[in-house]
C-alpha cells in the first residue's frame, strides 16, 4: 500500500509538472516561441495588457513580470512570480509580501549593461562630452574654450552604494581604470581585488568624504529610500561626481539641486530620478553639467540572452521543484 501512494504521488507531481501554466505578460511575450519549444510540458500563455493577466490568472501557476492586488486576489494556485528588472519595490504590496509565493528577479542578469552605462555617465563628465558632442550640430571645434581640463580617473576613489549585481560590475570596471574602490553594503561581501574595502551603511559617512565618484547602485527598499540628502551631499569632496542607475527615490533629488547649485559637486550623471519621468520645467534640466538618459541602463543588444537563459534554468528548477535562482527576500526586498 504504502509503494502505491508513494507512486500516485509521484505520478500527481509529474501530472502537476507537466500541466503547468505560465502567463509571460507585456513585452516579454517576444521570449514565448524559444520557450514554447524548449518546453513543451508547459503551457505558456501571452498576455499583452494587464487585463489579460487578470483573465488568466486563476488557474496559473506561474507569472512573468506582472503582480498587482487584483492579480493575488483572482488567483487561486500561484506559487511563482518572475520579475524582468532587478528592483522589486513595485511588486511589494503588504498581501502578496505576506504570501507564499516566490517571487525572483533579473538582477546580475542587467549588472553589466547597467554597469557600462554608469561609466558611460561618468565619462561623459569627466571627459567633457556633455560641452562638446551638442557642439556637433554646429560644427564648433572645441579646444581652449571648455569650461574646465577633463578629469583622469587614474587614482581617484570610487564609493559603491550597493554592491549586488550592480555594483559589483561597476567595481570592476572602476578598477580597471585604475581608481580605489569603496562599497558600501548591508551584506557581508568578501573583500576582491576590484574592492578595497567594504563598509556597511551605517558607516557611510566615513566614506562618503573620500568619494571623488559616489555610484547609487543600491535597490529602493524602506531603507534606502532617500539615503542620500544634504547631509550627504555635503560631505563629499568639492568638484566630486554622482552617478545614479538603481533607483531615483534613493536619492533626494532637492538636495542634489542644492549641491549643484553651491558647486560642490562637479556634475552629475542620472539614468533615474523621482520623480520619473523627470518632468519639464524640474531644476535638474537646467544644468549643463547633469546628464541624464531615460531609464535606459538595463537595455542592450545581449541582455535579451541573459534574460532567457535565467527564466529557462528557474523554469527547470521550478518544475523540479528545486530552489530557483535570484530568489528576492521579500521582507527585505531584495
Amino acid at each position: 500500500m504504502k509503494r502505491i501512494v508513494v507512486l500516485w504521488t509521484a505520478l500527481a507531481a509529474l501530472a502537476a509538472a507537466q500541466s503547468a501554466k505560465i502567463i509571460v505578460a507585456g513585452q516579454f511575450g517576444e521570449m514565448l516561441p524559444q520557450l514554447q519549444r524548449t518546453f513543451s510540458n508547459v503551457k505558456f500563455v501571452a498576455a499583452s495588457t494587464p487585463a489579460d493577466v487578470l483573465r488568466e490568472a486563476p488557474d496559473a501557476d506561474a507569472i512573468f513580470g506582472s503582480m498587482n492586488p487584483a492579480i493575488l486576489k483572482a488567483q487561486k494556485k500561484l506559487r511563482w512570480v518572475q520579475i524582468f528588472s532587478a528592483g522589486a519595490e513595485t511588486y511589494l504590496f503588504p498581501d502578496f509580501v505576506a504570501s507564499n509565493i516566490t517571487l525572483t528577479n533579473c538582477k546580475i542578469v542587467q549588472g553589466p549593461n547597467i554597469a557600462d552605462h554608469a561609466l558611460a555617465l561618468l565619462l561623459a563628465l569627466t571627459r567633457n562630452l556633455y560641452v562638446t558632442i551638442p557642439k556637433q550640430k554646429s560644427e564648433e571645434w572645441l579646444r581652449g574654450e571648455l569650461a574646465g581640463r577633463p578629469v583622469e580617473l587614474t587614482g581617484k576613489t570610487a564609493v559603491i552604494i550597493g554592491l549586488g549585481g550592480i555594483g559589483t560590475q561597476i567595481a570592476q570596471r572602476a578598477h580597471a581604470f585604475g581608481m580605489r574602490v569603496i562599497g558600501v553594503d548591508p551584506k557581508d561581501i568578501p573583500i576582491t581585488n576590484a574592492v578595497e574595502k567594504i563598509v556597511t551603511p551605517d558607516r557611510l559617512h566615513e566614506v562618503l568624504p573620500q568619494a571623488d565618484v559616489l555610484f547609487m547602485s543600491a535597490p529602493h527598499t524602506k531603507e534606502t529610500e532617500g539615503m542620500l540628502g544634504s547631509a550627504e551631499f555635503g560631505m563629499m569632496k568639492k568638484n566630486s561626481f554622482f552617478v545614479a542607475v538603481s533607483r531615483g527615490k534613493t536619492y533626494n533629488s532637492e538636495a542634489l539641486v542644492k549641491a549643484l547649485d553651491e558647486k560642490r559637486l562637479a556634475g552629475a550623471g542620472l539614468d533615474v530620478t523621482n520623480p520619473e519621468p523627470l518632468p519639464k520645467g524640474h531644476p535638474l534640466w537646467k544644468f549643463n553639467n547633469v546628464v541624464i538618459t531615460p531609464h535606459i541602463a538595463g537595455q542592450s543588444d545581449v541582455v535579451g540572452g541573459r534574460r532567457l537563459a535565467l527564466v529557462s534554468e528557474n523554469i527547470r528548477r521550478f518544475l523540479a521543484g528545486k530552489t530557483m535562482l535570484n530568489v528576492v527576500d521579500k521582507q527585505k526586498g531584495f
